[in-house]
């Protein structure tokens, strides 16, 4: 496992990220949570392009987070390097580190400060969730998650291997969280004890700003549980999503979606 994720080619990771969006989409025409409203193909059109710049900008500054990465690595330095680990015991830590510094972090204090949420809410403006919706992410925004990223890093203290494999499991978390299937609830809540659900994360996309404000782990549901930002919803089907003042249809393009931040008549903000 140390070898195939210290060198794993790009192209091995976007079969992985695009083979996992295949079967998720079937799993959405078969049990889907909602009914799809809008035109599905035109939704995971605009969502691919986001998903398209994330995958751009994280090439770009892939070699930044090697360098940080094998810097730690040699010089021990990190709080995970403090006392010997086995193996397998650094890389869960070191899995859920990241997870917490590089995904849970940076997306609370996005809710929490404004000019941040001018970015993030591109995210939430989609009414229709989906597993396309995962990486919606504004490339300004994507670029305060890869600082995120190289600062757990160096916290942590992380080799190369294992970033990847924190990337390659966040990635097919967020999907899985995002994607439009009803689980038995009895699964779905059992999961939310260890991590993400995909019922758990839906609210978290509620247009009700105190669910909007909550749910905001990636994969381990306990950084929610135990920061105080948990909420769970006895019926997930009752729930709208987006931003009220995002309703028109021309925020279903790429362009405007791209203006968002810059568009000073809206007033969306976060709650402080």
């Amino acid at each position: 496992m140390v070898s195939f994720f210290e060198h794993i080619p790009t192209p091995y990771r976007l079969a992985i990220l695009l083979g996992a969006l295949l079967l998720l989409w079937v799993l959405e025409g078969i049990i889907p949570r909602f009914s799809f409203k809008g035109n599905k193909i035109r939704h995971a059109g605009i969502n691919l392009f986001f998903t398209l710049t994330t995958v751009v900008l994280n090439t770009i500054f892939a070699f930044a987070i090697l360098k940080a990465s094998v810097w730690t690595s040699e010089h021990h330095f990190g709080l995970l390097y403090l006392a010997p680990l086995p193996l397998w015991l650094h890389a869960l830590l070191a899995v859920m580190l990241l997870d917490f510094i590089g995904a849970y972090l940076v997306h609370l204090i996005q809710h929490k400060t404004a000019w941040m949420w001018q970015f993030h809410k591109i995210h939430h403006i989609d009414k229709e969730i989906d597993a396309t919706t995962a990486l919606r992410h504004h490339p300004v925004e994507n670029l305060f998650r890869i600082a995120a990223l190289l600062l757990g890093v160096l916290v942590a203290g992380v080799p190369f291997w294992m970033v990847m494999l924190y990337q390659t499991v966040s990635v097919l978390m967020s999907q899985v969280t995002h994607a439009n299937i009803k689980l038995p609830k009895w699964l779905d809540d059992a999961m939310s004890w260890v991590i993400v659900s995909p019922d758990m994360h839906k609210v978290h996309h509620s247009t009700y700003q105190p669910e909007t404000d909550s749910n905001y782990a990636n994969i381990f549901s306990l950084w929610d549980r135990l920061c105080g930002t948990f909420v769970k919803v006895k019926d997930t089907t009752a729930l709208h999503y987006g931003l009220d003042e995002y309703q028109e249809s021309r925020y279903e393009h790429v362009g405007p979606l791209l203006e968002v931040p810059w568009e000073k008549q809206q007033q969306s903000s976060p709650q402080l």
